[in-house]
């Protein structure tokens, strides 16, 4: 099969972003099937991952093609790549997400399958990740732990400790039942990928796509696969690439980084406030006073900010498009309004002054110095109700200035 000519694309190093040129169109035939694989120096491997997937459309009768997506090497690969048929294009901004958004940003099939170019993914498995996609899923992952993983071809530490971590950690987060979510062998509809709207260039694309697929309520499957040992030198960063998609992760999970812990936050801090409102008392042999007070206002003014954090953080990213929905922001805005948080944080502002004039009136009636007032637990209070409600009204408007990019509710964006 001769693989029609791709549009020139720019080197967008400078611009953060892979971009394709304004160049015509050119004429595609009825493509079901783009492979895409990433490449950098891979001249070993490049010319078998190429052979096998063109061998596989073929036997599986699939109008298809082959993109490579050049991601800068200087090695031969791209001209044994194009000596096989595949069709390269070139990215300058380095990045194992990046080379992939520009040869899919290429690709013209209806379901795109993506892999490896290293051998350590067999090819010859693409009729069985495109089989679940005909029949209604969106994404399909190809698992190594439901399959098989060959010896040498992954380290103790990374079959054992890294994968099943990460795996478990965005299940967790997430509410998957995945077995494998940093597979490098998956197939998605050109449908799920627009919705997906993947971004990051980095070795984080492999969380963000099944992030992503999960907060637009995507279809996801998986079906098992054979790892390779791979042949050549691993571009891999064991730690940085984990820290990496652990950060992504927790970008992502503003309910259990910032929500949870804000809202247990500041209810133990309201409490043990209130409770020392009126003096230092004793829970059994335990002397509980100021110091007591003053830590409980610390947690209810910074479990208050955590949640600030997090719903804005959450807005923001829904604002820039980052996520399609969210149930802890949707669940927060059913009756969330600027007037309400306005009027609760007034309302809680409004006692703390209120508390404030008291210990004055207090002063004034009596015949004492200023610095000899006692009413210190009175004031921690006031100044806890202050506070709060004052960010709280802050918090209102700023809120409110994001909801501005939301679309309406009942908008299909939101579904």
């Amino acid at each position: 099969m001769t693989a029609p000519l791709a549009p020139a694309v720019r080197d967008t190093a400078a611009e953060g972003a892979p971009q394709l040129a304004e160049q015509p169109e050119p004429e595609i035939r009825a493509v079901q099937v783009s492979v895409v694989m990433p490449c950098l120096n891979e001249r070993g491997t490049i010319g078998i991952c190429v052979e096998r997937a063109l061998t596989a459309l073929r036997a599986a009768g699939i109008q298809g093609e082959v993109v490579v997506a050049d991601n800068g090497s200087t090695d031969g690969s791209v001209e044994i790549a194009q000596g096989l048929g595949a069709r390269v294009v070139h990215q300058g901004l380095r990045g194992y997400g990046a080379a992939y958004m520009t040869g899919i940003a290429t690709a013209v099939g209806d379901y795109i399958l993506i892999g490896d170019s290293d051998n350590t993914y067999d090819f010859m498995d693409l009729p069985r990740l495109i089989e679940p996609l005909r029949q209604g899923a969106d994404l399909v992952l190809g698992s190594r732990f439901m399959g098989r993983i060959m010896p040498g071809a992954m380290p103790w530490a990374h079959r054992y400790i890294g994968n099943p971590i990460l795996t478990g950690m965005l299940n967790r987060l997430f509410g998957l039942k995945i077995t494998d979510a940093h597979s490098g062998l998956r197939a998605f509809t050109r449908r799920a990928f627009d919705r997906m709207q993947l971004q990051t260039p980095g070795m984080e694309f492999a969380s963000e796509m099944v992030i992503k697929a999960s907060l637009a309520r995507l279809k996801i499957a998986e079906v098992p696969i054979t790892y390779h040992p791979r042949q050549g030198t691993s571009k891999l960063q064991p730690l940085g690439d984990a820290w990496r998609h652990v950060r992504f992760m927790l970008l992502f999970s503003p309910g259990y980084v910032f929500l949870l812990p804000g809202i247990l936050a500041v209810l133990v801090g309201l409490v043990v406030t209130a409770a020392l409102v009126r003096g230092p008392f004793y829970l059994g042999s335990t002397y509980i006073g100021i110091h007591f007070q003053v830590l409980g206002s610390l947690l209810a003014v910074l479990g208050q900010q955590m949640i600030t954090f997090g719903l804005s953080a959450r807005a923001y990213a829904f604002s820039e498009h980052l996520v399609s929905r969210d149930r802890w922001v949707d669940r927060f805005l059913k009756y969330y309004s600027l007037e309400r948080g306005l009027v609760v944080g007034g309302a809680c502002a409004a006692a703390g002054l209120a508390t404030f004039v008291y210990i004055l009136v207090q002063w004034l009636a009596g015949d004492v110095r200023f610095n000899d007032l006692v009413h210190l637990h009175e004031a921690i209070a006031a100044s806890t109700l202050t506070m709060m409600g004052a960010q709280l009204m802050a918090a209102s408007f700023f809120l409110s200035l994001l909801e501005l990019h939301r679309p309406p509710r009942g908008d299909p964006e939101r579904a």
